[in-house]
């Protein structure tokens, strides 16, 4: 091991020892019951909420995937900024309302949701089995994305399969006994090191390899210019319609993501929501530092055969150990945070509404609740360390999949919400036609189709059939629905 390596593993190991510290002690003095692992009883605040939220915009794709693709492709990278921010104005409007819904009925994620607004305990198990599906993906992408940029920080000296151990042993420690509070704690620690990091990156990089950020903006100008326009140096795939449609799609699939409904039902109060709305578009900004650096890395380091490593590959190469450390950690607690979130998510939705009896296992389950889930969460973790490490390839292509698929969650979460007359046979129907169409999509390789992302194809299809079915069948009586007018009467809560 060199030198430069030695720093950079003792720092590690160090910042890993007090992410299970911080993680770990964050339950002291909590009540364990399933409420507070799984959304800590709704007592995060604004900060607290901001953060852990901001975990949806800065994983290990920040480092590894925004630079890459600016890199790979150019301009339709910048889709990840603004259906980001997108979404957030979205959320303005119906966070608030799912917060409020849920907190009135005891409610802890969007299978309970969908099992309560449609009185259908089969609708709430099959929520929790199409998100823990798309979920997994992720998982193992955090891992695998985690091996990355830990042997890249490392010179070579952690390799991937360790660092994926690390990965899963770190996070597994402090979800297990602190739940969602962990994440929200280890993400101030992950927040404050990435801002810190994108910093040094903003200030360094353009006048290390330029002349500064106008200076690499001309040189793309007159060198790259097909990166500066759709669809970008991608042969055609992302032109603007692509563009368009996915931020269209992703700003109204976020919000009803099963790890952002939690980080919702986390919030004190639907003020501490909408604070985070206004304020974290302003975190997106930062995204442009990643983005920047994949653009001068054209010039600074051409031909690279894995293009998710052009932004460590810079760094590892102007900068000293330590600030290498630095920034290396900031990306491994970019996945770890994310990935844990993930678990508490599956774990929950599993261990509560499929293996827990959902709403009906009553408050004598609760702790029976809490030990599934938190068996299920170290289960799926195992797995999808299985996969990075044997099979890298296997669960990943699923992965391309999974917003598409949780896309079509959408009827049964927000035209819920807002729409009294839509029924569990509806929204049954327009998840069996929206899965089918995105399926199909991508098995003949029709995706985009007409250059239009091919699951807001699916999602139309499925608010369609959702639609015609619940006007010809008739409204569901019932406690549940007079519960769900209650809400709607109320509007939300303004404390």
């Amino acid at each position: 091991m060199t030198g430069h390596a030695a720093v950079a593993v003792s720092l590690f190991a160090v910042a890993m020892v007090a992410t299970v510290a911080i993680g770990v002690l964050s339950a002291r003095g909590r009540v364990r019951s399933m409420s507070e692992w799984s959304i800590t009883e709704r007592g995060l605040g604004t900060l607290f909420v901001l953060v852990l939220m901001a975990g949806e915009s800065y994983t290990s794709f920040s480092f590894l995937g925004a630079a890459g693709w600016s890199y790979r492709y150019g301009i339709p990278i910048f889709y990840l900024i603004a259906y980001l921010s997108t979404g957030l104005a979205v959320a303005y409007l119906v966070a608030p309302a799912l917060w409020t819904y849920c907190a009135r009925h005891h409610l802890v994620s969007i299978a309970d949701i969908a099992e309560h607004r449609f009185r259908s305990r089969a609708l709430g198990v099959t929520v929790a089995l199409i998100c823990t599906i798309f979920l997994v993906p992720y998982v193992q992408l955090q891992i695998q994305g985690m091996g990355v940029v830990v042997n890249a920080m490392s010179y070579g000296a952690i390799n991937l399969k360790t660092a994926a151990v690390i990965s899963f042993v770190v996070a597994e420690t402090f979800i297990l006994t602190s739940g969602l509070r962990g994440s929200a704690w280890v993400s101030v620690l992950k927040d404050s090191l990435a801002v810190l990091a994108i910093a040094i990156l903003a200030l360094y990089i353009p006048w290390h390899y330029f002349d500064g950020p106008s200076d690499l903006l001309d040189r793309l100008v007159a060198d790259k210019p097909q990166w500066l326009t759709f669809p970008g140096a991608g042969g055609g795939t992302f032109g603007a319609s692509w563009f368009v449609s996915t931020i269209v799609l992703n700003a109204i699939t976020i919000c009803v993501f099963p790890t952002t409904v939690a980080g919702y039902l986390s919030a004190k109060s639907p003020n501490a929501l909408r604070r985070n709305s206004i304020l974290l578009p302003w975190y997106q900004v930062l995204l442009l530092i990643p983005i920047m650096i994949g653009a001068a890395a054209l010039f600074a380091a051409p031909g690279l055969k894995n293009p998710d490593l052009a932004l460590f590959t810079l760094v590892t190469e102007s900068l000293p150990s330590p600030v290498v450390a630095l920034i290396g950690i900031a990306g491994a607690l970019s996945a770890i945070v994310p990935m844990s979130v993930f678990l508490i998510a599956i774990g929950t939705l599993c261990g509560r509404t499929i293996l827990g009896g959902g709403l009906h296992g009553g408050a004598a389950a609760d702790s029976r609740q809490r030990r599934g889930s938190q068996l299920i969460g170290l289960l799926v973790g195992a797995i999808a360390l299985g996969g990075a490490v044997f099979y890298p390839k296997l669960l990943v292509n699923l992965s391309v999949l999974s917003y598409e698929g949780i896309a079509q969650l959408v009827p049964a979460v927000l035209l819920g919400l807002y729409w009294r007359k839509l029924t569990a046979l509806g929204v049954g129907m327009g998840l069996v036609t929206g899965g089918a169409v995105v399926l199909l999509l991508h098995a003949t390789g029709h995706d985009p189709l007409l250059g239009v992302n091919g699951g807001l194809f699916a999602l139309a299809a499925n608010l369609l059939v959702a639609v015609a079915f619940s006007t010809v069948t008739p409204k569901q009586p019932g406690r549940g629905s007079s519960q769900y007018r209650e809400v709607r009467a109320s509007e939300i809560d303004h404390k």
